[in-house]
């Protein structure tokens, strides 16, 4: 059993939603359930979430702008700004916290619902600290 956490972090790190898919799915499918609440006006994101019709038209439509970097199979690749790319790694300096907690680490819950209960709880202890 493979899960995949997807999570919205603001400008300092620190988590506003945390969200579970199934380890098959497509980052997508987090995108999708995600983007529509984000309050943020850039969206910083790795190349999984390079999609016209699902992210960047959405989110324009809405006043926000995309910083994310074209896959290497786009036949016209876009332009992005590199130098605030490099502040992506707040979410990478996120998910390696929560893998200190080896309950998250390992994946100690059988039920979804429990493993996010414990994301929740480790994701809050990081917050407060």
């Amino acid at each position: 059993m493979s899960t995949k956490i997807h999570a919205l972090v603001d400008a300092l790190g620190n988590p506003l939603r945390l969200l579970l898919t199934p380890g098959q799915a497509h980052d997508l499918i987090g995108a999708d359930a995600l983007l529509p609440q984000m309050a943020a006006k850039v969206l910083i994101a790795d190349k999984a979430y390079d999609a016209d019709e699902r992210v960047h038209k959405p989110l324009a439509s809405a006043g926000k702008s995309t910083v994310i970097p074209p896959r290497q199979n786009r036949t016209t690749p876009r332009q992005f700004d590199q130098a605030l790319y490099q502040t992506r790694h707040l979410i990478e300096n996120f998910c390696c916290k929560l893998k200190q907690y080896r309950g998250i680490a390992t994946r100690y819950d059988k039920t979804a619902r429990n493993f996010l209960a414990a994301l929740h709880l480790a994701a809050a202890t990081i917050w407060l600290n």
